[in-house]
């Protein structure tokens, strides 16, 4: 266990000041990027690999960002958190749990050592991201290395930070395309204090419709998933909020700790869905309006979805073009999530307009391409 979570620790603010090590870490790593700059080579920033699967291939001499771990401050009154990237995931939930707290958008780890920084660069949210919002919602503000060796840093560390424009939400999946991560503040919520999760069965269809409905209603419903004709709800929320919505809604209760086990299967892709991948399949993730039938995006026995509706799972073929040709038609975009073929995009191809606004991005932050190169889009 890594010191700045100790026991010893005041319960109100936990500090880890600038010490020799972290300013050591910082050198390397600005002479590491400068030179890489000066000689046009190339760098993959990287902590734990846990989500290296993750977006186009790309090449380049690895920058590991766990030397630069520690939480830089927390107070759980202000509901607030300031770590360093490669402080790991796990060891920041551990102390946001201990006061009662969490990172409400639900983090997917997808392997052990995962990191903040990862967590950011990837943008990547679990079930709950339908209620509680995207991982950008919750950065206050971000410190970055820059692609020529500058440190930057941008927004703050208070929920009520306005000033200038809000260039750290830019960061969230970003991929580390515009710089290295250093310091993140994230704004935490604390944790609910009663669950639920109820199931019922129906289609594909009728689940669509239901969660619709219900999204129009105050009912405390944070996840959703629905497959093979069964859709499952998680409820959160004050006690007595809990229990009504359980009596209006019925359906069978699923009890703990199957409910946790199940809502972290989601999280994770341990759930059997994401285990059973077709022969030369790649999974496909589309973003598409909540109310698309679900007919229009394939065959729905092979489906999974999630976020009251918005969020669609299914395995086709990696150079299908038809499925994000449905999604976008459907007025979303699709990705290519995990087992995708090299050689074809990955994330759906950005307009003209959207396209030069990313490579003016890219050029202002990184102008050599040092970082990350192509691991978004191509030439970005």
């Amino acid at each position: 266990m890594n010191e700045f979570i100790a026991d010893s620790m005041p319960a109100e603010i936990r500090t880890q000041t600038l010490d020799p090590r972290i300013e050591t870490v910082l050198e390397e790593f600005k002479t590491k990027i400068e030179e890489a700059c000066d000689r046009g080579h190339r760098l993959c920033i990287r902590g734990s690999g846990s989500k290296d699967w993750y977006g186009a291939t790309r090449a380049g001499e690895v920058l590991d960002t766990r030397a630069y771990w520690g939480v830089v401050s927390y107070d759980p009154a202000e509901l607030v958190i300031t770590a360093r990237s490669g402080t790991p995931l796990a060891e920041i939930e551990q102390l946001l749990s201990s006061h009662h707290q969490m990172l409400a958008f639900e983090p997917p780890h997808f392997g052990l050592g995962a990191t903040l920084g990862g967590c950011i660069a990837t943008g990547l949210a679990g079930p709950r991201r339908m209620s509680a919002g995207a991982v950008r919602d919750f950065l206050l503000g971000a410190s970055i290395l820059t692609g020529r060796g500058e440190f930057l840093r941008f927004g703050g560390q208070v929920m009520k930070n306005v000033a200038g424009y809000d260039v750290a939400r830019l960061i969230a999946g970003s991929l580390g395309t515009l710089g290295l991560l250093m310091d993140i503040s994230v704004k935490v919520l604390p944790k609910p204090s009663a669950s639920a999760t109820l199931r019922q069965e129906m289609s594909a269809c009728d689940a669509v419709r239901k969660l619709n409905e219900w999204a129009g209603r105050p009912l405390p419903i944070t996840a959703s998933s629905w497959h093979a004709g069964v859709l499952t709800i998680r409820l959160e929320g004050a006690s007595a909020a809990v229990r009504t919505a359980c009596a209006t809604l019925g359906g069978e209760a699923l009890q703990q700790p199957a409910a946790a086990m199940y809502w972290h299967s989601l999280r994770e892709q341990s759930n059997a869905f994401f285990q059973k991948v077709p022969a030369d399949a790649a999974l496909w993730r589309l973003c598409v309006p909540s109310t698309t039938e679900p007919a229009v995006l394939r065959d729905v026995d092979f489906q999974f979805i999630e976020w009251g509706g918005s969020q669609r799972w299914l395995f086709a073929a990696g150079d299908d073009d038809s499925v994000r040709r449905d999604a976008v038609a459907a007025g979303g975009h699709a990705t290519q999530f995990r087992h995708a073929k090299n050689g074809v995009d990955v994330f759906t191809a950005l307009s003209p307009p959207i396209a030069a606004i990313h490579k003016r991005l890219k050029t202002a932050f990184d102008p050599a391409g040092v970082f990350n190169h192509g691991r978004m889009f191509a030439g970005i």
